[in-house]
C-alpha cells in the first residue's frame, strides 16, 4: 500500500481533524493491562473463520528478532581478459538478467563490479572486471589494477578469450599474471556460436592454461560445461571475502543518480581515495562515528569513467543489487539541480526493498537563498511521501556536515529493527479506533479486531478486520504509528485480513470440540 506520513483531507472531513489524547491516555495503560486487553481480543478471534495462514501468523505473537546465525561467505568468481572479449554477456548470461553493463563498444567495464550467483544449487559471487591490458596507461591501468586485485581476491578465475580472433599478445600477459597467483583458473574460448567454429579452440591449447571451453556468451551455448568445472574446483567457501553476518558492520548502500557525488563522498567519508584498495571483492568497510560500517557494492560506485547513456542506463540496474545486499540506504540528491524523475524513482526503488533510508542533499554549502526557496517547495512536491525519512544537508567535495551522517543512518536503522510488543500495538489500536471510529460505509462500520507485528527489518503489520479499511483510514494508522511508536528512517507495512464471524452453530460446536480437548 502507497504510504503517506503527512496528514491529508480525509481526516479532516472524516474523522474531526485527527486531534485527540491517545498518546496521553496509551500511556496510562500499563504493559500488564495492555497484554491481558490483547489476550482477551485473540481469543475473541475464534469465533471468526481463520485459515492456517492466519493461524500461522498469531502465533508468531511475542516474536523476537533472532539473530542470524554468522555465515561464511560463499566462493568468489572472477571474470577476466582483456577488452571487448566478451566477458560481461558471458556474465548476463550465468545470471539470466543483463546486469552486467554490455555495449558494442571495448572497455565499458571501468571498474571490478560483484553480483550474486547459483549454478546447480551452489550460491557464489562473481566479480565482472574491466579489460585487462599489459601496456595500459592513465584510465586503463587503474582497470588493469583493478582486474588484478579481483584475481588476488578470487577464489577461482575465469580467463576468457575471444577464440575467433584467438591468442594475442595481451591474452599471453594474462597468463603470466595469473600463473603467479596459483589458483583455479578456466579457460573461456568465446564466441562459438555454433559447432563449425569449434576447431577454433586449438590454438588457445597454447596458453597452457588447460582445456579450452567453446562457450557462447550471447546464445549460452557450452556456458553449462564451464560452470560444471567452475564448480568442481571451487571451494565450499570463499578464503578471502568476508561474511555478511548479522552483528558485524551495519551495511549501507550510497544510492544515486549518475555524477550526483556518490564517489566523492564515499572518499571523503574514507578519508582518502581508496579506489583499488579494498580488502573485499565487493565491499569497502569504513570507520564512522567509532564504528566499522560495510559500505557495499562500491565497486558501482567507483566508476573511473562517465559512461554512455546506454550504459548508464544498465549500470542503473546495480542499484537494485547493491539494495538487496544492504540494511539502510543513502539516497544522494543534488540540491544545485532541480529533483529529477530519476531522483523520485530511486527513492521509490528504495522503498520497495525495504530498506531503511536517509536523504542526503549534497551541495548545500552552495545553496544560495533563491535556490533554497525552490528545492523547498520541490521537496514537499516530490518526495513529500518520505517525510518519515531523516535529511542530512552536507558536501560530499569538503566533508562538511558529514559527521551527521551517522546518527542519521543509527536512528534509521534502530526504527527498521524495532518491534512493537503485541499488547501495546492493540492498546494502541484501541485507542485510535475509540477516539477516531471508522465511517459507516453501506450501513456498516468495519471493525479492527486484532493487530499483530510479523515481522521487522522493515517493520510488517496485519490487521484481522471485519471488512475493508479506507486508504485514506489506512493512512490515518499509518501516519499515527509514526507518531506514536517513532518510525524515522524505515518504510512500515500494513496488510489486513478481512474475516466473517462465523454462525451461532459453528461457535457453539467449536467451543464444544475446546471442551473437550482440554479436558482429556
Amino acid at each position: 500500500m502507497a504510504e503517506d506520513a503527512i496528514r491529508d483531507d480525509y481526516e479532516d472531513k472524516y474523522l474531526g481533524g485527527g486531534e485527540d489524547d491517545v498518546i496521553e491516555r496509551l500511556a496510562e495503560i500499563d504493559d500488564e493491562t495492555a497484554d491481558q486487553r490483547a489476550q482477551a481480543l485473540l481469543e475473541g478471534l475464534e469465533d471468526y473463520d481463520l485459515d492456517e495462514e492466519d493461524r500461522a501468523l498469531l502465533g508468531a505473537w511475542g516474536f523476537d528478532i533472532e539473530d542470524e546465525e554468522e555465515q561464511l561467505a560463499d566462493p568468489v568468481v572472477a571474470i577476466v581478459g582483456r577488452p571487448n572479449v566478451g566477458k560481461s554477456t558471458i556474465i548476463n548470461r550465468i545470471l539470466g538478467r543483463r546486469e552486467a553493463v554490455v555495449e558494442d563498444k571495448p572497455g565499458v567495464t571501468r571498474d571490478r563490479v560483484s553480483y550474486k550467483a547459483e549454478w546447480l544449487g551452489k550460491s557464489f559471487t562473481l566479480v565482472d572486471t574491466g579489460g585487462w591490458e599489459s601496456d595500459a596507461r592513465g584510465i586503463d591501468a587503474q582497470v588493469a589494477e583493478q582486474a588484478e586485485i579481483a584475481v588476488e581476491q578470487a577464489d577461482v578465475v575465469v580467463l576468457v578469450v575471444d577464440a575467433r580472433v584467438g591468442v594475442t599478445a595481451s591474452d599471453e600477459q594474462i597468463v603470466r599474471m595469473l600463473r603467479r597467483v596459483k589458483k583455479p583458473i578456466i579457460l573461456i574460448a568465446n564466441k562459438i556460436d555454433d559447432a563449425h567454429l569449434e576447431p577454433e579452440i586449438y590454438n588457445l591449447w597454447s596458453l597452457g592454461m588447460g582445456q579450452p571451453f567453446p562457450v557462447s556468451g550471447l546464445h549460452g551455448r557450452g556456458l553449462a560445461d564451464a560452470l560444471d568445472e567452475i564448480l568442481e574446483v571451487m571451494p565450499e567457501h570463499s578464503q578471502f571475502a568476508q561474511p555478511e553476518a548479522l552483528g558485524g558492520p551495519r551495511r549501507v548502500a550510497l544510492v544515486g543518480r549518475p555524477n550526483v557525488g556518490k564517489s566523492s563522498l564515499l572518499n571523503k567519508l574514507a578519508g582518502s581515495d581508496l579506489a583499488g584498495t579494498t580488502r573485499d571483492p565487493i565491499d569497502e568497510i569504513i570507520e564512522l562515528g567509532g564504528y566499522p560500517w560495510r559500505f557495499v557494492d562500491t565497486a558501482g560506485i567507483r566508476r573511473r569513467q562517465h559512461m554512455a547513456k546506454g550504459a548508464e542506463f544498465y549500470s542503473s540496474l546495480r542499484t537494485q543489487t547493491a539494495l538487496e545486499r544492504s540494511e539502510v540506504a543513502v539516497v544522494l540528491l543534488d540540491v544545485s539541480e532541480p529533483i529529477s524523475e530519476q531522483d523520485v524513482r530511486i527513492v521509490q526503488t528504495v522503498i520497495d526493498s525495504g530498506r531503511a533510508m536517509v536523504l542526503a542533499f549534497n551541495k548545500w554549502d552552495t545553496l544560495d537563498e533563491d535556490r533554497r526557496y525552490m528545492l523547498e517547495r520541490e521537496i514537499e512536491r516530490d518526495l513529500a511521501h518520505v517525510q518519515w525519512a531523516p535529511r542530512v544537508n552536507i558536501s560530499a567535495k569538503t566533508g562538511w556536515h558529514k559527521d551527521k551522517l551517522v546518527p542519521a543512518l543509527e536512528h534509521s536503522l534502530e526504527s527498521w529493527d524495532s518491534r512493537i510488543p503485541t499488547g501495546r500495538l492493540n492498546a494502541f489500536l484501541g485507542e485510535i479506533v475509540a477516539a477516531h471510529p471508522h465511517p459507516l460505509r453501506g450501513g456498516k462500520q468495519p471493525r479492527i479486531l486484532f493487530g499483530t507485528q510479523v515481522s521487522s527489518r522493515p517493520p510488517k503489520f496485519v490487521l484481522f478486520t471485519t471488512g475493508f479499511l479506507d486508504p485514506g483510514y489506512r493512512r490515518f494508522i499509518m501516519r499515527r504509528l509514526r507518531e506514536t511508536f517513532d518510525f524515522t528512517g524505515t518504510p512500515i507495512e500494513i496488510s489486513m485480513r478481512v474475516r466473517e464471524r462465523r454462525s451461532l452453530g459453528e461457535r457453539q460446536s467449536a467451543k464444544a470440540k475446546k471442551g473437550k480437548g482440554g479436558r482429556r
